[in-house]
C-alpha cells in the first residue's frame, strides 16, 4: 500500500488543520492553562468535534458515528498535535470508542454519546509514569454476581472530567477492561496538571463493586493490547504534528531573525541541521502512515510497526523540539514563543504508551534478541 494519504483523507486532513487553527490554537491552550481552568478542556470545543464528525471517526455509522479508520483518525491526531489542543479525542475518540465497539449491545450505547460529543471517557490503563503493559496489578475478582477492584492508576487521560471510566485489570484469565462509574462507591478521582498543562488523574479503586456485565468483551487481554496499540498510533501521529509545526516555526524564525545583517536561514550550518531534521520527519511520517495503514487492513500483524512508529516519533519529535529551543536562542525557552510548549508536550507524549526505549526493547524481543 503507498503510503500516502488518499484524496478522501486529504481532504479530511486539511479540514482537520483548518477547524483546529480557526477554533483550537495554541492560544486556547494557553487561556485555559493561565485562567486555571478547573476541567482544562472545553467540553463546547468537544461537542464541536462531534459536530465536525471527528469525535466519532472511528465509532460506526450504525452507532452514529464517521465508520472511518485508524489513517483518519490519525489524520486528526496529527492535527491536534499542530496546535496543541487539550481535548478529549485520545482518551474517548480513540481509546474509549475502540474498546467500547467489543462490548455488548448495552455497552455500545455510550458509542452515539461519544460521537455527538456528548460524553467524556478515560481509560486507565498504566500505573506510573511509565508504560508497562505486562506489570497490571489492579485487580478484578469474582465477587457475587459481579466483580471488585482494587488497584491505583496513574496517567489517567481526562480521569477528573470523564463521565465514563474504563479500567484495565488483571483476573485469573489475563488483563480485562471494566465499566466503572466515576462516582461509584471506591472510586477515588484526583486531577493531576502535566507539566504541558494538558489533563491527567489518578484513579484510585478500593472495593469497587461492578456488574458482571462490566467486562468488555473477553479478559484475555487481547482487547487491551488492541487498545495499547491504537493508543501507541495515534500518539505517535500527534507527536509527529507537534513536531511539523515546531519545525516550521524554526524555519520562519531563521528566514526574519539577523545577525551580522543576514537571516540566520544563510549560515550554511544551520540550513545543515534544518536539512537533516526534515528528513528525520519524512520517514517518522512515513513509518506513523505504515502502522495506522496495518491497523485498518491487519491489526493482529500491525504490533511491530507500532512500535516502530512510537520509537521514530519519540526519536525524531525530541530532535526537533531541541534543534527549535537551540536554532531559536535563549529566547526559544521564554513562555513567550510557542516552540517551549512543543519540547513540554512532546516529553510528556514520550511516556504515553511507552516511549523509545520501551519499544525499541519490544522491538528486539519481538526480533529473538
Amino acid at each position: 500500500m503507498p503510503l500516502i494519504l488518499t484524496e478522501e483523507q486529504t481532504m479530511l486532513e486539511e479540514a482537520a488543520r483548518g477547524f483546529l487553527a480557526e477554533a483550537a490554537p495554541i492560544a486556547h491552550l494557553r487561556a485555559l492553562r493561565d485562567s486555571r481552568d478547573p476541567d482544562g478542556v472545553s467540553r463546547d470545543l468537544w461537542t464541536s468535534f462531534g459536530e465536525m464528525g471527528f469525535a466519532g471517526v472511528l465509532v460506526p455509522e450504525a452507532h452514529g458515528g464517521s465508520g472511518l479508520g485508524a489513517v483518519e483518525a490519525g489524520v486528526i491526531a496529527e492535527a491536534v498535535g499542530r496546535n496543541l489542543v487539550p481535548s478529549p479525542f485520545l482518551s474517548t475518540g480513540v481509546l474509549a470508542a475502540t474498546a467500547l465497539q467489543a462490548g455488548s449491545e448495552e455497552q455500545q450505547r455510550w458509542l452515539p454519546e461519544i460521537a455527538a460529543g456528548r460524553l467524556i471517557a478515560a481509560v486507565a490503563l498504566d500505573e506510573g509514569c511509565k508504560h508497562r503493559p505486562d506489570q497490571i496489578e489492579t485487580t478484578a475478582t469474582r465477587s457475587g454476581n459481579g466483580w471488585r477492584l482494587d488497584g491505583a492508576k496513574a496517567m489517567v487521560l481526562d480521569g477528573h472530567v470523564a463521565d465514563l471510566l474504563i479500567v484495565a485489570a488483571r483476573t485469573d484469565e489475563g488483563v480485562g477492561l471494566f465499566t466503572v462509574a466515576p462516582g461509584a462507591e471506591g472510586v477515588e478521582v484526583e486531577r493531576t496538571l502535566m507539566v504541558d498543562a494538558h489533563n491527567a488523574a489518578r484513579v484510585t479503586l478500593s472495593g469497587v463493586k461492578v456488574q458482571a456485565d462490566a467486562l468488555i468483551g473477553a479478559a484475555d487481554g487481547g482487547l487491551f493490547r488492541a487498545v495499547c496499540a491504537y493508543g501507541g498510533a495515534m500518539v505517535a501521529a500527534e507527536m509527529t504534528g507537534a513536531a511539523e509545526a515546531a519545525y516550521e516555526q524554526t524555519l520562519a524564525y531563521l528566514r526574519e531573525r539577523k545577525q551580522f545583517g543576514r537571516a540566520i536561514g544563510e549560515f550554511q550550518a544551520l540550513q545543515h541541521r534544518a536539512a537533516h531534521l526534515y528528513a528525520e520527519l519524512e520517514i517518522t511520517k512515513a513509518a506513523v502512515l505504515k502502522a495506522l495503514q496495518l491497523l485498518d487492513s491487519d491489526p493482529e500483524a500491525a504490533g511491530p510497526a507500532v512500535s516502530v512508529a512510537k520509537a521514530r516519533a519519540g526519536k525524531s519529535s525530541e530532535l526537533a523540539v531541541q534543534e527549535a529551543v537551540q536554532m531559536h536562542g535563549g529566547v526559544g525557552m521564554t513562555d513567550e514563543f510557542d516552540v517551549g510548549l512543543f519540547m513540554k508536550r512532546i516529553r510528556v507524549c514520550q511516556e504515553l504508551f511507552g516511549d523509545t526505549h520501551h519499544h525499541a526493547e519490544r522491538l528486539a524481543r519481538l526480533s529473538g534478541y
